[in-house]
């Protein structure tokens, strides 16, 4: 029993340091995001106010036709896998890393 244990040492290290690392990275990455969408909200706020008194024109449909194929699935399923391939190159605890990160995303 304590030669099973002794071997699961060095994996028992490597899951919860990844699984701290990537609490941390989650947190601060939702509260990364928190901040860019309050950024956007204040923006889009002063673009509508300057707008409604006529100091600008904004069109929204050549807005929106630019943006929406950066937002569909296969873009978005792609940038989270990027995001993790990055997050955890050359990492050897990549799968607690994995678990702490998406912790992190919901906690933070």
């Amino acid at each position: 029993m304590m030669q099973s244990v002794e071997a699961l040492q060095p994996y028992i290290g490597q899951i919860t340091f990844g699984g701290l690392a990537g609490f941390v990275a989650g947190y601060a990455l939702k509260k990364v995001g928190k901040l860019a969408a309050l950024l956007l909200g204040l923006f889009f706020i002063g673009l509508q106010v300057m707008a409604y008194y006529g100091l600008v024109q904004i069109d929204w449909t050549r807005i929106q036709a630019s943006v929406d194929p950066l937002l569909g699935k296969e873009q978005l399923q792609g940038l989270w896998q990027n995001l993790v391939h990055v997050l955890t190159y050359n990492a050897p605890f990549a799968g607690g890393f994995v678990a702490g990160l998406l912790l992190g995303l919901k906690k933070g």
